[in-house]
């Protein structure tokens, strides 16, 4: 029987075992694992992909990364979210107002163009501004009425005892906002010239509408707008005129002046606040009582405008704290001087004081930075030992496993050593924004020791950042069991408050109204620990914290706990924000300085990472410039002016060292320097080079090969100047390997400068008549150019006429046959071979031709056909020489020009100062004569491609198809060209030099263009014919030495002297094989040897140009006609 369903007897009894819990914990770590596996692999690829990546972390490279901050998940939050658009974008969009355009480079009229796109900014500003003001009238509203004197008045809370301190703080922070708006308009010059450019631009455009295409009845509200935005925010007046607005509103029903209780509540929040922000200024737990003292200094203001009373003690208190902080910085370059606005601002209060007490407080400002300056070094070294040592402490606790029994200690633990990080963030963030921004408002002068230590300075806060973000995934995981630890804490707190509540029978509103706070204030602990459950609890505590519930001694850890709470929950942000150096655009001038520094104590150079991780921060700020017409601009100008820094302090420096000292090295016999190091000193530049690449916006610069670069190009240019002195250079290219590890390229250069000469074959006299560049050039010079087209017609006509015979030759049946017969023979035996022509097929086919018949003197058909390809050749070494005269002349010719990239054109200044019409015409003259220079002398005209164009289809044709087999008969040509020139070299030595020579490459250019013409490289490079050579020879020379040493113990000289003539005879047949392979490899370079012909016609259409130039269609047999060469 089937059934449905499980009655609920049948139901087992649920009960929670905890394994639930263990599986969970499970996941997660696995989770964990997973990530930190994945940015490894991820990572590991990118690595791959690109070998320059930096070895500090750079978070915008991070493949993965685990956000912390925890946060609601309600759409009525969200309707209502607004960022702190005050700190990124009206803060930055004024801050880097005219920035990106030096003042030389600006052009007339783009300050106007910079201000009518900054207009809508403004605007913008404007409505929250405005938006400000409304909230703090709310505000001031809501807590006069929490806090009413009149006792006919309903009381929504009993407030007795009731101080909503945090509510204070913040409307502190929203007046810090308009104080910090306030000095940014002070401070901008710039801004202010260009409004009053505008505004003059804006009556021209009154005067005359029409001109400038604008409707007059637009002009009038425009005008108003400006009006308005001048007198809201230009004047410097935004703080004032929000606490000089009228509090007290009849309407509203709320008395605000007249409210003695609120007046109160008012006065002894500003006097606990700043109680607890004057007992932690300047100590080593500060971390934002400085921005709290700001805001405290802005509520005073705010009370003494709402109510005309001045509390004479805590004004002379606010002041005397001036001595301890003479200045807070409010945002990037901006500085503020508290006792400046106390007096500004309570003029009233000012007079009660006395002047030489006001006298000391400003005089304090100056012995503040020179006791700044003298400690600065000492400050420095505390905290680079302060800072190594907790970096010490958090590698230490985060790579080990916590223990199961001691996880509460070590979360303690944990959580002070991240909270200790934030600290030294502050206090150094602190030091270096305050000690620079002063120098910089006060116009004082800063000594290099004092930059160098505020540089270093800024390395540990980068340092401290990098630490946090280098084990984020540890303190993700440690951040959320911290939190839970430190709301268990105060939950117990509060039940114990809680439980002394209900204990107490007695029942009054007021005790109901705490009961219910401490629920409140239960429940929000009771979850993630977001910004909005913080607040609630704060307020509730405030209200819960009447009556005595807690003891003195439970309420100041639990103030403790909740302050660790707002620093664990929002650890990420706090570090980012402590850690921020985006206030370096304001104080690059330091940076020369600190290139220097680094250049002189290279043994930490790899700190310069910090810089420019420092440096990157000012990126994100920039982003909200308005003024230019993309911020991509003043990106580039920035980028621009830290490479050109980096070039000139570093880079450039050190290539040049570097340079120097292999220089020295290499030439210590010439003893031009002292060297001893322990009279100048030593440098080890070395360290540079063991740094991997800098990440700086979109590039990478890697050191090592920048200098690597520099020499290359140094010693390749002074190579190609002086060839001679190749051997020194690469003597110092490898001392730069062995002593600084910098892998260079060799040059490939040659070590001597190549002539091409042609030389008279024979000569009755005792010289010979030779031809090279330089005359080509010079005949040139004389005749002009138009002897170049002429000498490339007679070359083709006399290789129209070779050709001919090379044809009828080819065609003979006794040498057409010889070859098939070959071809054959080698497919059917090259896999017996090893894909080699054998020697020994190509000896008997040159002995065979000679049987054929011999001339009057002796020479075979086949030493002719070798004359024939090598006068061809010739031919072709001629016409390149004609090339090689031309751009020679033109060379000598242009090198009068200054600069071949930059020529001007003389016609047109000739025009501009109205020169005769002679003069222009000359000046045309002169311009077309440099453009063909200028066009010849970089390209010349590629002859040896158009005699390949020319005849190639001929060759290629169906009717030519006998002029196939060349590529068969080149084995035996070479013998016997091999032959030939042994037989000439050896006439020299001889009486009778008839016949002698020492050199005939025309005959490997001769064979490499008709090899070429044939489009058989490939059918050539399959018989492998200089391998088979150089076996053939290599192997009877193995046999000779063994017979060498077989002998050897025999005494029969006649023997040995005879294997001793074999051997040297081998030695300059295979030398000579050699020379001819070199000399043939060299000539097919000219006829672009890798390119077949069907790949070129390829390239041809690819590059769809169409070359119609050069001689016309040519016929070996027929007449040429018409026919010209340029």
């Amino acid at each position: 029987m089937a059934v449905d369903s499980l009655s609920p007897d049948w139901e087992f009894d649920r009960f929670d075992d905890g394994s639930q819990k263990i599986h969970t914990e499970v996941q997660v770590k696995n989770y964990e694992k997973f990530l930190e596996e994945y940015t490894a692999q991820l990572q590991g690829i990118e690595e791959a992909l690109d070998d320059s990546i930096g070895d500090v972390w750079d978070f915008t490279l991070d493949p993965i990364t685990l956000k912390l901050l925890p946060y609601e998940q309600s759409s009525l939050l969200e309707l209502i979210k607004t960022d702190n658009k005050a700190e990124t974008k009206f803060y930055n969009g004024l801050l880097y107002y005219g920035e990106g355009v030096s003042d030389t480079s600006m052009v007339e009229g783009e300050s106007q163009i910079q201000m009518g796109r900054f207009i809508s900014f403004l605007q913008e500003l404007s409505c929250f501004v405005s938006r400000c003001f409304e909230v703090v009238v709310n505000m001031v509203h809501q807590l006069a009425a929490l806090y009413n004197s009149n006792k006919s008045a309903t009381k929504i809370i009993e407030s007795t005892g009731v101080h909503f301190q945090t509510v204070y703080e913040h409307l502190g922070e929203l007046l810090v906002v308009l104080i910090t708006l306030d000095e940014i308009m002070e401070n901008h010059t710039t801004l202010k010239d260009h409004w009053k450019m505008y505004k003059r631009l804006l009556k021209s455009v009154h005067h005359n509408p029409a001109k400038f295409a604008i409707p007059e009845e637009k002009l009038k509200p425009f005008e108003k707008l400006l009006l308005k935005l001048e007198g809201q925010l230009l004047d410097s007046m935004i703080f004032q005129a929000c606490v000089e607005q009228r509090f007290d509103d009849p309407g509203e029903g709320v008395s605000v002046s007249k409210n003695s209780a609120f007046a109160e509540e008012f006065a002894y929040n500003i006097r606990t606040i700043f109680a607890n922000v004057e007992s932690k200024l300047g100590e080593p737990s500060e971390i934002d009582q400085r921005d709290k003292y700001t805001g405290v200094c802005g509520l005073f203001v705010l009370h003494f405008h709402i109510f005309r009373t001045v509390d004479k003690k805590i004004y002379k208190s606010l002041l005397d704290v001036c001595k301890k902080v003479p200045a807070v910085t409010l945002a990037a370059n901006i500085i503020w001087f508290p006792d400046t606005f106390l007096i500004n601002k309570v003029p009233a209060a000012a007079k009660l004081m006395d002047k030489k007490s006001i006298q000391s407080i400003r005089s304090s400002r100056d012995a503040f930075l020179q006791q700044k300056a003298q400690t600065l070094m000492k400050d420095m070294q505390s905290y680079y030992i302060f800072v190594t040592s907790w970096m010490m402490k958090m590698e230490s606790i985060l790579s080990k496993e916590p223990k199961p029994d001691k996880l509460s200690e070590d979360l303690s633990n944990r959580c002070n050593i991240f909270v200790q990080g934030i600290l030294y963030a502050y206090s150094i963030s602190t030091i270096i924004k305050t000690t620079m921004n002063m120098y910089m408002s006060m116009q004082r002068p800063m000594t290099k020791t004092s930059v160098k230590a505020l540089c270093r300075l800024v390395e540990l806060l980068k340092a401290v950042e990098h630490t946090f973000h280098r084990r984020s995934l540890v303190v993700a995981d440690s951040v959320s069991h911290i939190t839970q630890q430190l709301q268990t804490q105060a939950l117990a707190s509060i039940s114990t408050a809680k439980k002394r509540v209900i204990s107490d029978k007695k029942y009054s509103e007021q005790r109901l109204d705490v009961l219910s706070a401490l629920v409140l204030a239960e429940n929000t602990l009771n979850g993630p620990s977001t910004k909005e459950r913080r607040l609630i609890m704060s307020l509730a505590l405030s209200v819960g914290t009447q009556m005595k519930t807690f003891k003195d001694e439970e309420l100041l850890p639990l103030q403790l706990v909740l302050k660790k709470l707002d620093l664990i929950s929002e650890l990420r942000e706090r570090v980012k924000v402590q850690c921020d150096c985006s206030f370096l655009y304001w104080h690059r001038t330091v940076f020369p300085i600190y290139l220097d520094d680094v250049y002189e104590n290279a043994v930490d150079a790899a700190r310069i990472h910090y810089m420019f991780s420092a440096l990157r921060d000012c990126v994100p700020t920039m982003l909200h410039a308005k003024h230019m017409e993309s911020c991509d601009q003043l990106l580039e100008c920035y980028d621009t002016e830290i490479m050109e820094i980096l070039n000139e302090h570093l880079l450039d420096k050190l290539c040049k060292e570097i340079e120097k000292d292999l220089r020295l090295s290499v030439h210590t016999h010439l003893k031009l320097d002292d060297r001893n190091p322990f009279k100048v000193g030593m440098k080890d530049l070395a360290h540079f080079f063991s740094l991997k690449p800098i990440r700086f916006f979109n590039r990478f610069i890697d050191i090592k090969a920048y200098v690597t670069h520099y020499l290359d190009k140094t010693f390749y240019n002074l190579t190609t100047v002086a060839l001679h002195d190749w051997a020194t250079y690469s003597e110092m290219r490898n001392l730069a390997t062995q002593r600084y590890g910098l892998v260079m390229t060799e040059a490939h250069l040659p070590s001597q400068t190549l002539e091409q000469i042609f030389i008279e074959r024979t000569s009755n006299n005792k010289h010979l008549n030779t031809i090279n560049i330089r005359h080509i050039a010079n005949s040139i010079r004389t005749h002009g150019t138009g002897i170049m087209n002429t000498t490339v017609n007679f070359t083709y006509q006399f290789l129209r006429k070779k050709f001919y015979i090379f044809s009828q030759f080819m065609y003979d049946e006794h040498i057409k046959s010889r070859l098939i017969k070959d071809i054959r023979f080698f497919r059917e035996t090259k896999d017996q071979t090893d894909q080699k022509y054998p020697f020994e097929r190509a000896e008997k086919f040159n002995r065979g031709i000679r049987k054929l018949g011999l001339t009057p003197d002796g020479q075979s058909y086949l030493d002719q056909f070798r004359q024939l390809i090598s006068q061809i050749g010739n031919a072709m070494g001629y016409v390149r020489m004609i090339r090689s005269g031309g751009l020679h002349c033109c060379s000598s010719a242009i090198r009068f020009v200054p600069d071949l990239e930059d020529i001007v054109n003389f016609e047109e200044l000739v025009k501009e100062e109205g020169l005769s019409e002679e003069t222009q015409k000359a000046a045309s003259q002169l311009d077309c004569v440099l453009s063909d220079l200028t066009s010849n002398s970089a390209e010349g005209t590629e002859y040896f491609k158009m005699l390949v164009g020319v005849f190639a289809p001929e060759f290629r044709s169906i009717k030519n198809m006998h002029l196939r087999n060349f590529y068969m008969i080149v084995p035996p040509l070479t013998v016997n060209f091999v032959e030939h020139s042994i037989s000439c070299k050896e006439k020299l030595n001889k009486k009778n030099k008839v016949g002698a020579a020492f050199t005939d490459d025309g005959f490997a250019m001769g064979v490499a263009y008709i090899l070429k013409l044939l489009d058989q490289y490939q059918e050539f490079d399959s018989l492998h014919w200089f391998q088979a050579v150089r076996e053939k020879y290599v192997k009877e020379m193995n046999a000779v030495v063994k017979e060498q040493n077989v002998q050897s113990t025999s005494q029969d000289e006649k023997l040995m002297q005879t294997m001793n003539l074999t051997q040297k005879r081998l030695d300059v047949y295979l030398q000579e094989f050699e020379l001819l392979y070199f000399s043939l490899s060299s000539a097919r370079i000219f006829f672009r040897a890798d390119k077949t012909a069907a790949e070129e016609t390829q390239e041809k259409k690819d590059r769809e140009e169409v070359a119609k130039t050069g001689p016309g269609s040519s016929s070996i047999e027929g007449s040429p006609g018409e026919t010209s060469a340029k």
